[in-house]
């Protein structure tokens, strides 16, 4: 196939950003579209030009490095497929596809297709863990749970922290990815000792990153790469209110 993309290039932080079109030819429909981005990067190279940075890890649909805007969708236009999932097959010859980096200000661009998602790293820091002192790792079924509620956990637990629920939202929440980390910890026994402190301080730190409001119309779960439900924010909302209305946070 023969492409024509159009990508945005942005030296860094403090300077403007612009798209720019290129050609690419000869692609295979086999490719995964990073594989395409690779081949446009060696013509680049071959040309004496800077390559477009784009992030990238795994290219198993784990790391949820790949964070592209692709023709205006999170991902691209498969859905619970992350970019390095897609492949060339969903597109057809001539076409132009538009590349764009996530779109959010708490997720500013580093360059071209890059962005620093480090907020992420913040909120989980700020209580995403379990820090008290629980032994040796017990046998799998040493603890009894409902299994469930042992699913429910599982399924939060596969968030892969990508930001695509932030860039698909109007209003850049990151309520979707918050929710999932509050969620699989707050179903287990051994997330319930700290079960209000997290959800006090996870949002907090959310809120303090610059994320915006989250307006319940859905557009985080259509674009989640892995099917994060919603039913995570209601109980994110449950948590969060628990916990106010118990608070030991002197602070708050």
């Amino acid at each position: 196939m023969d492409l024509t993309l159009r990508v945005w290039r942005q030296k860094n932080r403090e300077t403007a950003g612009a798209l720019v079109t290129y050609p690419v030819k000869g692609i295979s429909p086999d490719m995964s579209f990073l594989e395409m981005l690779d081949v446009l990067n060696e013509d680049l190279l071959r040309a004496g030009e800077e390559p477009i940075a784009f992030d990238h890890d795994c290219r198993e649909g784990i790391c949820g490095m790949c964070s592209l805007f692709i023709n205006g969708r999170a991902h691209g236009p498969e859905r619970g497929t992350t970019t390095c999932q897609l492949h060339m097959r969903h597109f057809k010859h001539g076409d132009t596809i538009t590349i764009e980096p996530w779109r959010a200000a708490a997720f500013p661009v580093h360059k071209d297709l890059v962005v620093d998602r480090s907020a992420f790293d913040r909120i989980q820091q700020a209580g995403g863990y379990i820090s008290v002192n629980t032994g040796g790792v017990p046998d799998a079924n040493e603890i009894p749970i409902p299994k469930s509620i042992a699913d429910k956990a599982f399924d939060a637990a596969t968030c892969i922290g990508c930001g695509a629920c932030v860039a698909a939202c109007k209003n850049a929440s990151a309520m979707l990815f918050v929710s999932a980390k509050v969620s699989q910890l707050a179903m287990l026994p051994q997330g319930k000792t700290e079960r209000k402190t997290r959800a006090e301080n996870m949002v907090a730190q959310m809120d303090f990153e610059g994320f915006g409001a989250c307006t319940n119309t859905g557009a985080c779960a259509a674009e989640c790469p892995v099917g994060i439900s919603l039913e995570n924010i209601a109980m994110l909302n449950r948590e969060y209110l628990g916990a106010k209305l118990t608070s030991e946070n002197v602070a708050s």
